[in-house]
């Protein structure tokens, strides 16, 4: 890529800004990644994203969508730029060993007590997003436009970004965007960026299935009838849906990701809850998909001879469009962060990923849905050349207990954050 002067000499001046306040950035991750908050209970991260939002002279608006934050900068005549982070961890236990690991365990939305950690890297992406707030404030003289920083709540469960919808950010003087960027952490090698154009993360439903049945002793089966043998048929015949009514050219996934039944052991209960997942592309998948469960619901129920008012339940809990980043924005950045990486390091040919994220629905329902979703790489160059020395492709995954940002991302992710906006307010 060809980068000009009027590219190469902001990145190398937001690359010195983000260096020079590494020391602060990492101090503020550590805190993040000690204090993880689940969906909707990040009272204590947007209490630390408005206080610095207020600190660097931003227009801040609270409790959207319950426990979202918008700080908003106004610098003359141009476009509306919008950068969204996310701030909610997982239910996972940390077991990497870091002096500043989590020990925290929360009670999550069914009363139930977990470990908790930032799994996912929202505590990089809530660092990050600060660090380029306070970058582009003292840079005002490089850009015009409106800047509007979102801290969206609720990502992991892909409620947040609907829930500040439906709070009526926009009318709350949030303004409309022209345009969209976020950022992710991925376990590829610290100074490696994936960002292409065109679809790049799948679709999603999170589907709750609850099976009914007669519940009564486990020592005489034969006067009820059994939830758990029930669903347990249906997670196996689950699995057809893909392999069988799908085309192999096709993608998809359908993950049983929860079995929630019973509490005795010689006790047989009256219903039993599978938490699926799904994964799919296009709508006639996800059709496909959705009404198979359905079939082999009511077929379970019919073999186990159920009236009609005890048929399984399917309740879809939350939906996500596959994310589409756009050609000319993705490219345009992309030559921007060329004057702070190399070339080779921008990675464009990689397929798209089966994981889900609801960030563009903060302008899926807009007229303007320019948006640019970017692919970070957090982990040890070390660490990667070491698995792949060992046959596997990552040191880690999101979403596991051994997740871990290396902390020479944390000033190199707020860079390029600085550096996409710039880029993106530049005409």
């Amino acid at each position: 890529m060809v980068v000009t002067d009027t590219q190469a000499q902001p990145a190398k001046q937001v690359k010195q800004m983000a260096d020079a306040d590494s020391a602060r950035l990492a101090e503020l991750f550590r805190d993040l990644h000690q204090h993880p908050e689940l969906a909707f209970m990040e009272e204590r991260t947007s209490g630390i994203v408005a206080s610095g939002f207020k600190a660097l002279g931003y227009e801040v608006i609270t409790g959207i969508g319950k426990t979202g934050v918008v700080g908003i900068l106004k610098n003359g005549n141009g476009p509306v730029v919008m950068y969204r982070a996310d701030m909610d961890c997982n239910a996972v236990k940390e077991i990497t060993g870091l002096s500043y690991s989590s020990t925290k365990t929360m009670f999550n939305s069914e009363g139930i007590e977990v470990p908790v950690m930032h799994a996912c890297g929202h505590d990089a992406h809530i660092t990050w997003m600060l660090g380029a707030a306070k970058i582009m404030a003292a840079l005002k003289k490089e850009w015009k436009g409106t800047l509007v920083f979102v801290a969206q709540p609720a990502e992991e469960i892909g409620a947040g970004a609907k829930a500040m919808l439906q709070d009526s950010m926009y009318n709350k003087g949030v303004p409309v965007p022209d345009f969209l960027l976020g950022m992710h952490t991925v376990p590829l090698p610290v100074g490696k960026v994936d960002n292409a154009f065109g679809e790049r993360m799948a679709g999603t439903d999170q589907i709750d299935v609850t099976f009914y049945g007669i519940g009564g002793h486990g020592a005489s089966p034969e006067f009820t009838k059994d939830p758990i043998v029930m669903a347990s048929n249906a997670v196996l015949q689950y699995q057809t849906i893909v392999s069988r009514n799908i085309a192999a050219q096709e993608v998809a996934v359908l993950t049983v990701g929860a079995f929630k039944a019973g509490n005795s052991n010689n006790v047989i209960p009256s219903s039993a809850v599978l938490k699926l997942n799904l994964r799919w592309f296009n709508d006639k998948t996800r059709n496909t998909l959705i009404e198979g469960i359905k079939h082999i619901n009511e077929g379970i129920a019919i073999a186990n001879h159920l009236p009609a008012d005890m048929y399984p339940t399917v309740e879809i809990k939350t939906t996500a469009a596959p994310l589409v980043n756009d050609k000319a924005m993705s490219g345009k950045i992309n030559k921007a962060l060329a004057a702070l990486l190399p070339g080779q390091d921008i990675i464009t040919d990689r397929p798209a990923l089966m994981v889900s994220e609801d960030f563009h629905y903060l302008v899926y329902e807009n007229k303007k849905a320019v948006y640019d979703f970017i692919f970070v790489g957090i982990a040890n160059p070390e660490a990667v050349a070491k698995a792949n020395k060992d046959g596997r492709q990552y040191p880690f995954f999101n979403h596991s207990g051994d997740f871990q940002v290396d902390l020479s991302a944390i000033p190199l992710g707020a860079a390029i954050g600085s550096t996409a906006l710039l880029e993106i307010f530049r005409k």
